[in-house]
């Protein structure tokens, strides 16, 4: 269970390339719908945070019991 510390950041890494992907199609009119991509984007980084939420608040729980 120790590899759910670590699966969290997969998040920061799709969120990185989701508003990477934005960026590029902001830049390119013709290459389609940029918004799609940045909404992703927040997407992710709210799971992000959200994983790491409940990671820290099952840790606690772990400990105190």
């Amino acid at each position: 269970m120790n590899y759910l510390k670590y699966t969290q950041y997969v998040y920061l890494v799709f969120g990185a390339y989701f508003i990477y992907d934005g960026v590029t199609k902001l830049n390119d009119p013709a290459s389609g719908n940029f918004w799609l991509s940045f909404m992703i984007a927040g997407l992710a980084i709210f799971m992000f945070f959200f994983r790491r939420k409940f990671a820290k608040k099952f840790e606690d729980r772990n400990k105190n019991s």
